[in-house]
């Protein structure tokens, strides 16, 4: 794939989401090397205001709003990216064995996804994390796994229109077994939509993970987090200070980049 020529056909607004995905990644890889602090190091006193020594003041703690700003890309990028594998790894291998199989097993596992995500996908994450704690290992499997009732269904509904085709069955006659089915002739034929959800499930995400920081259950301290830090730093706001409104603004373009891409490869594939 030529990268260049790719970026040169796409529309203004992919083009656009393209860059501000490269740059997030660029603090999410580059972050520790590139801020004047380190991320829990405090540099002056109590909601300090902007300054040469702290670009965006300090936080309720007195550490640097800029540095932990960058460190925050890191976090909580990183850890929905993780969470999004891991939950395309369950949630997609178990809705296309279940397609390819059939039978009891689909009817069986289908009916236990459908009693999961009768659960509010946010409330189903707090009342998890409540009972196994908020550790960063605990965060990553709770995320994981509520998603992975949502991409079970994506993968099996677009895997249903393929396990009835005749190469399929042909396939089947020639007795591969269940690996080959799944790995070579079904997923190459589903990637497309499969992929298209990838970046979406992702935006989806990320903002679990921001709103459940915001309400305490999240990334834990002193691991900056951009929705602990608009909880943090939330009373700056009664005075006009709008500091706060800036971790904020930094997970609402993220996931506005994030769809004008999927919307330009949804485009492509019509």
């Amino acid at each position: 794939m030529n990268i260049p020529t790719v970026f040169k056909h796409m529309s203004w607004s992919a083009r656009l989401g393209v860059l501000v995905i490269a740059l997030y990644i660029f603090m999410a890889v580059f972050g520790p090397y590139i801020t004047p602090y380190s991320e829990t190091q405090i540099v002056g006193g109590e909601y300090d205001p902007w300054s040469a020594q702290a670009w965006l003041g300090t936080d309720n703690l007195g550490r640097d709003m800029f540095s932990r700003l960058i460190f925050g890309a890191r976090n909580t990028i990183g850890i929905a990216l993780l969470s999004t594998l891991l939950a395309f790894v369950i949630g997609g291998v178990m809705g296309l064995v279940a397609a390819t199989v059939g039978g009891w097993f689909e009817a069986v596992l289908s009916r236990v996804v459908d009693m999961l995500m009768s659960v509010p996908q946010l409330i189903g994450a707090l009342l998890l994390l409540t009972i196994f704690g908020t550790s960063l290992l605990n965060l990553v499997f709770v995320i994981a796994l509520v998603d992975a009732t949502r991409i079970y269904r994506l993968a099996k509904s677009v895997a249903m229109n393929v396990v009835v085709t005749d190469y399929m069955e042909m396939a089947r006659l020639r007795g591969e077994g269940l690996y080959w089915l799944v790995m070579v002739e079904l997923l190459p034929n589903v990637k497309a939509p499969l992929i298209a959800e990838f970046g979406l499930r992702f935006c989806f995400v990320f903002l679990t993970i921001s709103s459940l920081s915001f309400l305490g259950l999240g990334l834990q301290p002193p691991m900056a987090d951009w929705g602990s830090m608009v909880r943090e730093n939330a009373s700056l706001i009664s005075f006009g200070d709008l500091t706060p409104l800036i971790p904020a603004a930094a997970i609402g373009v993220l996931a506005i980049a994030v769809n004008f891409v999927v919307d330009w490869f949804l485009a492509q594939r019509r």
